[in-house]
């Protein structure tokens, strides 16, 4: 069964770099958009509005397409390349816009980390496999948020300040808030975990 769980963000690995001279900003100056053609991708393609080849929106914060293609079809990730992938994330996960003038879309704009920073993401998986003779059709969808600058975490598991369980710790600052997966053959459907504190992507 060629199924993976809670991907690492693939664009949270990219790196961006921009042109020397629009690299230093002072408050109040304009940022340095993908609308420019300035901005660049990890690869040195320049980054443009709508859906490149391998499926990131950068502007519109979307990616859709193969998980491989996310990884810029990775050797190490072909045993996954038949799995669906769908992402979204808000403008404190990854800006569309440089206005910090680091040379790169701006990640937690104006917070010194992730940490209350607002920061979301949502990942959809899809696929199939066989088993039995049988095609077994699979879907994951989870959402992950930034946790809050008063919250805690305690055994792997993030509360908040009240100590009601925010969720899981993933990737160190942030908390998984739901899933959601199904499976045809493995008897497994709908809700696996919905956050106590609260599920909503807003406010956090």
């Amino acid at each position: 069964m060629k199924k993976i769980l809670i991907l690492v963000v693939a664009f949270a690995l990219l790196g961006f770099v921009v042109n020397p001279a629009s690299a230093k900003k002072l408050s109040g100056e304009t940022c340095t958009t993908i609308q420019s053609g300035e901005l660049l991708a990890s690869d040195g393609s320049v980054i443009e509005t709508g859906f490149d080849d391998w499926g990131y929106n950068y502007q519109g914060h979307l990616f859709s397409g193969g998980y491989c293609d996310s990884y810029r079809d990775a050797t190490w990730c072909q045993p996954y390349k038949d799995v669906n992938l769908m992402m979204k994330w808000n403008d404190a996960w990854i800006s569309n816009k440089d206005c910090d003038g680091d040379g790169k879309l701006d990640r937690h704009f104006e917070s010194d980390s992730y940490v209350g920073s607002g920061a979301w993401l949502t990942n959809h998986q899809s696929g199939e496999y066989e088993q039995d003779g049988k095609t077994c059709k699979w879907n994951y969808f989870v959402k992950i948020v930034a946790v809050s600058a008063d919250a805690e975490e305690v055994d792997g598991i993030w509360y908040n300040a009240d100590g009601v369980e925010i969720g899981p710790v993933i990737w160190g600052d942030f908390a998984t808030i739901q899933q959601v997966e199904n499976d045809s053959c493995a008897g497994i459907h709908g809700i696996q975990y919905l956050s106590p504190n609260r599920v909503g992507l807003g406010n956090w």
